[in-house]
């Protein structure tokens, strides 16, 4: 018997059986020795949408939920909201460790100079609609990349590896600052590689003429959003760059995955729809009635609750701090009463504090974007940028693990038994049957 393990007795068959317990966890495959028969497959574990399959072993990130604590790499995300910066946070992402001076300043050089994007690139989005969606433009333009570096497919293959990471995390910001200048229907702005990572994307996203200095608290706002934002574990998005990436496609093919996955509403697209919701109750009179909508139903309360956090999200309350840095310079949000209400309320009362619905990463980030002068289509943008190096680490981390193999879930098979091919000619008409085409569509 292994020290730990897990005694597993079939009521089907009376048999026993021991499936070792390692770090927490039986591994699924374990589970086919229970079987009927020797022909049998064996047991399955069902579990829609992995609420809880570890799918891998990682180094990255680690979120305790019930205490509200995430780590990267092991240091609390506080202390490097509040003692680091983006780029300095990508490398202890990548690369595991927080780097010296002589690391940093080589790491940021490396960015730096894949900051710029082939003509072609440019010349590609412009072919996008007037109205595009910026998130789309940020999808399709980083799959459209995976052409114009073929030698990204050598995916086993470690400086290959290291040189598609700087060329990502260096372009993102260009790509996603010129999906906003084409919707805004601007000239592209091109890198201006003396500034800092943030202030470079602001300079080529709001720089009109002359020479553009971004405000060093924007800049720095700016710059902990991205650390926030910079990984969180094994979430939607990064379980789609994962899955793809397994199958040993280039990283431009699994990261426009991840941003495919980020677009949806469940995810990257919350903090939108946390301000359409504030917009939507209108003034802080107004929160009780909305308190009331929430509460039968009637409406859905948004940045509130979290599939990990069963208390206050870390990132929550920095963001919340921070929110006020900004406004002194922006002048405030009239949405942050209304936000600042909702909470109040919400956190005194029994129906979302028994329920754990504290306030999420989503819910001011919204509030901050929009004082800056973002649109709301470009939030989630915002949050694919940084979520790069994360996106990236995980890829690695995958490809490098001689556990992992092409992602490939089982089914539990609920359709037709095996039946007879009837001829078009001989098939009854819809009212005599029963038809379930509708259904399936």
């Amino acid at each position: 018997m292994a020290k730990e393990s897990l005694t597993v007795i079939d009521n089907r068959t009376g048999k026993q059986y021991e499936l070792p317990i390692e770090d927490g966890a039986i591994r699924t495959a374990d589970l086919r020795k229970i079987k009927l028969s020797d022909d049998d497959f064996g047991l399955l574990g069902y579990d829609p949408a992995l609420l809880n399959t570890a799918s891998c072993r990682s180094k990255v990130t680690y979120i305790d939920g019930e205490k509200g604590i995430l780590l990267y790499r092991g240091y609390d995300i506080e202390d490097l909201a509040e003692n680091s910066n983006y780029l300095e946070t990508a490398y202890l992402i990548v690369k595991g460790e927080l780097p010296d001076e002589e690391r940093l300043a080589a790491w940021t050089h490396n960015i730096t100079m894949h900051t710029m994007v082939h003509e072609n690139i440019k010349k590609f989005m412009t072919g996008f609609r007037y109205d595009s969606h910026p998130m789309g433009m940020l999808m399709g333009t980083i799959a459209a990349m995976s052409t114009f570096y073929p030698d990204a497919k050598d995916v086993e293959d470690l400086q290959s590896r290291r040189l598609q990471t700087r060329r990502l995390i260096g372009k993102l910001p260009t790509i996603a600052a010129f999906a906003y200048r084409h919707l805004r229907g601007l000239p592209y702005v091109y890198p201006q590689n003396e500034l800092s990572y943030t202030g470079n994307f602001l300079s080529m996203l709001f720089k009109m003429a002359g020479k553009y200095t971004p405000h060093p608290a924007i800049e720095r706002a700016l710059d902990v959003l991205f650390i926030l934002h910079a990984d969180h574990e094994q979430n939607c998005s990064t379980n789609a760059v994962r899955a793809v990436g397994s199958s040993l496609v280039d990283p431009y093919s699994a990261v426009a995955a991840g941003v495919a996955a980020l677009y949806g509403p469940r995810h990257g697209g919350a903090n939108e729809a946390v301000v359409r919701m504030l917009q939507k109750i209108g003034s802080v009179e107004n929160v009780p009635e909305a308190i009331k909508a929430f509460k039968s139903g009637e409406e859905r309360l948004m940045g509130f609750g979290h599939r990990i956090y069963k208390s206050y999200d870390p990132r929550g309350k920095i963001i919340k701090k921070l929110a006020y840095e900004v406004f002194d310079v922006t002048g405030k949000n009239p949405l942050i009463d209304i936000a600042l209400e909702l909470e109040r309320i919400a956190l005194q009362d029994d129906y979302f504090v028994s329920r754990k619905l504290y306030p999420n990463v989503d819910f001011y980030t919204g509030i901050i974007y929009q004082a800056i002068g973002f649109p709301v289509t470009m939030f989630p943008v915002l949050f694919a940028i940084p979520r790069t190096a994360g996106w990236l680490a995980q890829w690695a981390e995958m490809v490098r693990d001689p556990e992992q193999k092409i992602t490939r879930p089982r089914q539990l098979y609920m359709g037709e038994a095996r039946r007879q091919y009837v001829p078009l000619i001989e098939r009854p008409e819809p009212a005599d049957r029963e038809d379930k085409v509708a259904e399936a569509i």
